[in-house]
């Protein structure tokens, strides 16, 4: 998760991330300060929601009670055949990657109201839209509540001048997906999505 405010795109703006690893946390600040950028982080892990209240109340508290931007980025795969999949691996799921951005989204919007400028990013996944392979059934529905819940706050707080869009990728190596990339099919889909961008971000507003 990463939040914005004031200036965003210009070393005007200041930002906080937070991640579950410090470790990861360190190497990154150490990146984006180095750039120029203003950056501060901390651990969190979303699944807690005592750790969500705490982070809020931070961010809160380091911008002064506004937020300009809050991006939902956090999320998880397992990768199973439908029938292989438990119930502690649906909770696991959908905890992570829908409920965690849900309630970060309801502790946010009075910053993102006091704004006046709010806006709220997902990350989602073209495996939201589309079937991408075998084994992703149940993490394409977590993508595809993300782009559903994306249209319902679009539509409920744009009165509160609170923005809701969300973004759709296609695979991106990352550590998460480093497994998928050893897939010659997925990569082989994955050159096709970035040469036919016919798919794009699903905007809520």
């Amino acid at each position: 998760m990463i939040c914005y405010s004031g200036g965003v795109g210009t070393t005007r703006s200041h930002s906080t991330t937070c991640s579950r690893n410090q470790t990861q946390l360190n190497e990154s600040l150490h990146e984006w300060t180095t750039k120029g950028y203003k950056v501060t982080g901390s651990v969190c892990d979303v699944i807690s929601l005592a750790d969500r209240e705490k982070l809020i109340a931070a961010v809160s508290c380091e911008f002064n009670g506004k937020l300009d931007i809050l991006v939902n980025n956090v999320g998880t795969d397992i990768r199973k055949q439908t029938l292989d999949f438990t119930g502690e691996d649906f909770n696991f799921l959908f905890n992570t990657n829908v409920e965690s951005a849900y309630h970060i989204c309801q502790l946010a919007h009075p910053l993102l109201k006091a704004s006046e400028v709010g806006n709220i990013i997902f990350i989602s996944s073209i495996a939201g839209v589309v079937s991408i392979n075998v084994g992703s059934a149940l993490y394409g529905a977590t993508k595809g509540a993300i782009n559903q819940l994306t249209k319902s706050l679009a539509c409920e707080w744009a009165k509160d001048n609170i923005r809701t869009n969300c973004v759709a990728p296609g695979p991106i190596k990352t550590p998460l997906a480093e497994e998928a990339f050893k897939d010659e099919k997925l990569v082989k889909s994955k050159e096709f999505h970035f040469k036919n961008p016919s798919w794009t971000d699903w905007r809520g507003r």
